[in-house]
């Protein structure tokens, strides 16, 4: 129903020009523009198009050329320059899509104003029927067009597009930086026409083929995408500049999809997937054609999608597991190696593996299945904790056959064993020389040893061979020996310290002749808010860490300090194991202690 007086009318442009140069200056993206010209290239049916970039008399110039069926002619079989020129917003693609031709891209008809982002004129020759050739030109922010003929030696196919001079702002505009944009840009376009896209950089003398980008990691074949919906995604190693990027009938609309409110969630932002959805459907915004109108179409896609999303969740889930799983492992054996080190160069005496299992616990190198029924070992379904085989054991003949690269090298350093002493005046201790090669294997034939007394007081007993008997003096101090090593013509050099004391406390602990010897696994548990940041459960042989603690949060920002922090709980725990009783003074020294032996050998 009217309402009286009511004043009704149509909207309309007030000023064509003005309209026309903002629609023009929409397209803020230069690359952009020249994948929209390539795009025409191949709604065109071309098979072949070369992209110049060089300079004539002295300006920098863009060149587009193709062997398609050229601008759509007149009646007189002619170039219709004038339709292209004065049907802005009135694209012919869009009947010919309405009609029901498919394949087709553009649609709103202000394709080639985007120039006005490149350079300052626009050249375009397309051949009539006769095979002669007429060319349009436009400049930037003027209004009027103009259409000759040129003369030809020989009849033209295709069309050639020629954008000078370039504006000064694109002094970056590289060919390999058109390569790579158009790589992205118009992948599926390329891969389903076929088309064969060569760039020639006459600046920089470089050619380049433009190929559809190829993405890493592990294709997804068990996706299940709905009706209409191109879904190519990957799990690959996680990376910041993984993205999953939204195309429409093979262009790319957005970079990443997760700028669109509906799917900034997981899965589509986490750094683990990468790939494309391809939806016909969607809408693009006619300005920029850098995005999609947010409407019926868009909702139905985000709805039509939301079963994906639990499968893509479950997979990077399992991904993320194995990838812990993997890295723990390697974690586990990089510092029970920097113990074994840190043992070699400690007193015999002070410091003792863990008792690696007693009644119940997991056999060397089998799975240690942890209990998750019990509060404090939070586990993935289906994980479990490897346990390392005993350190006594690591390089043991029966562990595993040698293999030929096994066999130590020539010899290239030595070092003693314990690197530092402590011993009671007048007592005796025992040293060994360790000889290695070059990649740190323990050398097993013949080596020639000569012991010294560099600085203080005592005695040395069978000062030649591998293992020798110190006999310290009956006044205190500190005591310098040296080594020499000598295989062949090499020959390698040590240096040990003893602290010969007056007093010397006792440490006692049993002895399990029965079990043996080495480092627990280790598993998380997220406690945050609470204090603690390892326990060691000796009914199973697992040191649990709390993951929520604020120093593990900081320490897993790189893998060398999580790999550092997690070394010294294993410290901290070594200590309270074979120093039961100490002082918290005391307790603090030996951690100092086996932390500086421990953290040189990390690698």
């Amino acid at each position: 129903m009217k309402k009286s007086g009511a004043i009704r009318g149509k909207l309309r442009i007030g000023d064509d020009w003005n309209a026309i140069t903002i629609i023009a200056l929409s397209q803020t993206n230069p690359l952009k523009a020249v994948a929209e010209f390539v795009e025409n290239s191949i709604d065109a049916g071309a098979k072949n198009i070369e992209i110049i970039r060089g300079r004539e008399q002295g300006e920098p110039y863009l060149r587009v050329l193709d062997d398609g069926q050229g601008i759509p002619r007149n009646e007189q079989g002619v170039p219709d320059f004038k339709y292209v020129a004065t049907h802005i917003c009135d694209s012919i693609k869009r009947q010919l899509k309405v009609n029901g031709v498919k394949g087709l891209q553009g649609e709103f008809g202000i394709g080639l104003l985007s120039f006005w982002t490149v350079g300052e004129a626009l050249l375009m020759r397309s051949p009539s029927a006769d095979g002669k050739t007429y060319e349009m030109h436009m400049a930037k922010g003027d209004p009027n067009y103009e259409v000759t003929k040129r003369r030809t030696l020989f009849s033209e196919t295709g069309t050639e597009l020629t954008i000078k001079p370039l504006l000064s702002g694109l002094r970056h505009f590289s060919g390999e930086k058109i390569q790579w944009y158009l790589a992205s840009e118009l992948r599926d376009r390329i891969r389903q026409s076929g088309v064969a896209i060569t760039i020639t950089d006459r600046q920089a003398r470089k050619q380049f083929i433009v190929e559809p980008r190829k993405f890493d990691g592990r294709l997804l074949h068990e996706l299940e995408p709905p009706e209409a919906v191109y879904l190519e995604l990957y799990l690959s190693e996680p990376s910041a500049e993984n993205r999953v990027s939204l195309y429409r009938s093979g262009t790319r609309v957005l970079p990443d999809i997760t700028d669109l409110a509906s799917f900034a969630h997981a899965p589509w932002n986490s750094p683990y997937l990468q790939g494309i959805i391809d939806y016909p459907e969607l809408n693009l915004t006619p300005g920029t054609r850098l995005g999609v109108i947010q409407d019926e179409h868009l909702a139905s896609l985000s709805q039509s999608l939301q079963p994906i999303e639990s499968v893509l969740t479950n997979e990077i889930e399992a991904q993320r597991s194995a990838e812990e799983e993997q890295a723990s492992q390697q974690i586990l054996q990089t510092i029970t190696r920097a113990f074994r080190e840190a043992f070699l160069a400690l007193p015999a005496e002070d410091y003792d593996w863990f008792d690696l299992y007693g009644s119940g616990a997991a056999k060397p190198g089998r799975a240690l299945k942890v209990d998750k029924s019990q509060e404090d070992v939070e586990l993935p379904d289906g994980i479990e904790v490897e346990q390392l085989p005993p350190a006594d054991d690591l390089d043991s003949p029966e562990t595993a056959q040698k293999q030929f690269f096994e066999y130590a090298g020539p010899l290239a350093k030595v070092r003693i064993s314990p690197l530092s002493s402590v011993v009671k005046v007048g007592q005796t201790r025992t040293l060994r020389a360790v000889a290695r090669d070059q990649q740190r294997r323990q050398i097993d034939r013949e080596v020639l040893y000569q012991w010294q007394v560099i600085e203080g007081a005592g005695v040395l007993e069978n000062d030649d061979a591998e293992i020798v008997t110190f006999n310290a003096p009956i006044e205190p101090g500190l005591v310098r020996l040296g080594l020499t090593a000598t295989e062949g013509t090499l020959v390698c050099e040590a240096e040990a310290l003893i602290t010969v004391t007056e007093t010397l406390v006792e440490t006692t602990r049993a002895q399990d002749s029965s079990s043996n010897q080495g480092l627990p696994a280790y598993s998380f548990h997220r406690a945050a808010g609470e204090l603690w940041r390892s326990q060691f459960k000796t009914e199973r042989n697992l040191i649990i860490i709390n993951s929520g603690h604020r120093d593990f949060v900081y320490a897993s920002r790189t893998k060398a300090l999580k790999l550092r922090y997690i070394c010294r709980l294993f410290a901290k725990e070594l200590v309270l194991k074979n120093f039961p009783g100490l002082r918290p003074d005391e307790l603090l020294e030996r951690m100092l202690e086996i932390s500086m032996y421990t953290e040189e050998n990390l690698r």
